[in-house]
């Protein structure tokens, strides 16, 4: 039997909740979630970094897949795959409604940091677009910072770096460093009430 770590709808809330504190010392602009681990921990961020009297921080969706036909899983071997987006942002919709991301500060989210091949996938290409919109607008003197944030992060040898500037400025941040386990997360569970009591048996509610 593969063992696995369970987490709960609670215990999502509660890392992100706690994460916050930390990540709202840098007034991100926007979020980009990726998806589909993505999606829940960056709506429930969001709540936790609205300051009050101020606008809702808009999340914006990618989509990456390692494996063609399976869809986006980030828990499982990458060696020697290549990382495909599945979508990706539409830079003129978003200048219309949250303005570019020249300038801005940006926080990626992801649940988990597995293997890193696909969050330094996302970052670097997000880069790469930033710093050609803005040779093409002349904006280059303008800073645009990336930060990112997963719910765990795991402890073993990743197959990919993220910049260590990033690292040093604490621009990454990980609610929980865990051992090299599956984690099992609420919304890929088929029984909740099952998957919800395996993760209080576990300390994860």
């Amino acid at each position: 039997m593969v063992e696995k770590l369970f987490i709960s709808y609670n215990n999502v809330h509660k890392l992100c909740q706690e994460a916050a504190v930390q990540i709202k010392k840098f007034s991100p602009d926007l979020m980009i979630a990726i998806g589909g681990g993505g999606f829940i921990p960056a709506r429930i961020l969001r709540t936790f970094l609205k300051e009050p009297g101020a606008k809702n921080i808009p999340i914006q969706a990618i989509g990456l897949s390692l494996y063609e036909d399976l869809g986006t899983d980030s828990q499982v071997e990458t060696a020697g795959l290549e990382v495909v987006r599945t979508q990706w942002l539409d830079f003129g919709t978003l200048a219309k409604n949250s303005g570019s991301l020249i300038g801005k500060t940006v926080l990626i989210v992801d649940e988990v940091d597995d293997t890193r091949t696909t969050l330094h996938y996302a970052l670097s290409e997000l880069e790469k677009d930033v710093r050609e919109q803005a040779i093409a607008l002349g904006r280059e003197n303008e800073v645009t910072r990336f930060l990112i944030f997963v719910l765990h992060n795991k402890n073993k040898e990743k197959k990919a770096e993220l910049p260590q500037k990033m690292i040093e400025e604490g621009r990454y941040v990980a609610a929980r460093t865990v051992e090299d386990i599956w984690i099992a997360y609420p919304w890929e569970a088929i029984d909740i009430e099952e998957h919800t009591t395996n993760a209080v048996a576990q300390g994860n509610n």
